[in-house]
């Protein structure tokens, strides 16, 4: 036998031993009474028997539901001296035209248009509670114009209504108005006005306001904006005041009504706020 014979015999594992073992030993008598067939069964190698579960057809488990986030509640502040919400003998809510996502010609009045940077402004409304997105609410924002004054009450402006508006909080909790950059006027930090409503009916009958507060529009962008032409006195405006000596947004520096921007002097910018509610 050769070298390479005897070391594929010895690859053929136990049975095969035993095997070649019984078989060279049978005519001598070995093993007694013990069969090769109970031999292989006692060397064979013990197993635990296993039940395969019975296939099922799978049901998908149920999707998992988005957690929601609770958010921080926007500080409640003054609808100011110019709010045009009937609180202070001027309203603008019950005119026709006042549903509108364009807000920077005045209607019915007249038909003037508000002149600066363009802006767009976008308000996200929540629920503090769950985060979700209070679609069907209403938003009436307003704010000055490029000279730092508010139609229906500042001088010259009395028949004009630009700059304010009215509109529903869509399915994705956001309503845009188009807009204009507002001035920096003396005394205040800039900014933009707002009252949530239930919904619209209620808004544009000027019933309860669910709440009141202002947008702070970041320092860099006011900065671009009021270098150009038409902005001038809100650059002297601008550096006698700031967010953390700004009797509304001074409490905390405006963290939780500062607007995230987006944009250029050439191509106007937008203003982007989550409101918690």
């Amino acid at each position: 036998m050769t070298d390479q014979q005897e070391q594929h015999e010895e690859d053929l594992g136990l049975v095969h031993d035993i095997r070649t073992l019984v078989n060279r030993r049978a005519a001598l008598g070995l093993f007694g009474g013990i069969s090769l067939t109970a031999l292989l069964a006692a060397c064979a190698p013990t197993t635990t028997a296993t039940t395969t579960p019975t296939a099922t057809p799978s049901t998908p488990a149920p999707a998992a539901s988005a957690t929601a986030v609770p958010l921080d509640e926007i500080p409640d502040e003054t609808g100011g001296p110019y709010p045009a919400d009937g609180s202070n003998a001027v309203n603008v809510l019950d005119d026709s035209g006042i549903v509108r996502s364009d807000i920077r010609s005045s209607f019915g009045l007249s038909s003037t248009t508000a002149q600066g940077i363009p802006l767009a402004i976008t308000l996200s409304v929540r629920d503090t509670a769950t985060g979700n997105a209070l679609a069907g609410a209403a938003v009436y924002l307003w704010h000055c114009d490029r000279e730092g004054g508010y139609s229906l009450y500042s001088s010259g402006l009395e028949n004009e209504n630009y700059l304010r508006g009215v509109q529903q909080v869509d399915a994705s909790g956001s309503v845009t108005f188009t807009s204009i950059f507002p001035a920096a006027y003396s005394g205040r930090w800039p900014h933009v006005h707002f009252e949530v409503y239930s919904d619209v009916a209620t808004a544009v009958v000027a019933g309860p306001i669910v709440k009141t507060s202002q947008l702070a529009l970041p320092k860099e962008v006011c900065d671009a904006v009021y270098a150009t032409a038409g902005y001038e006195q809100s650059v002297r405006n601008m550096s006698e005041t700031s967010l953390t000596s700004d009797n509304v947004f001074g409490d905390d520096g405006g963290i939780h009504q500062l607007a995230t921007m987006t944009g250029s002097v050439g191509a106007g910018f937008a203003a982007a706020l989550t409101i918690g509610v």
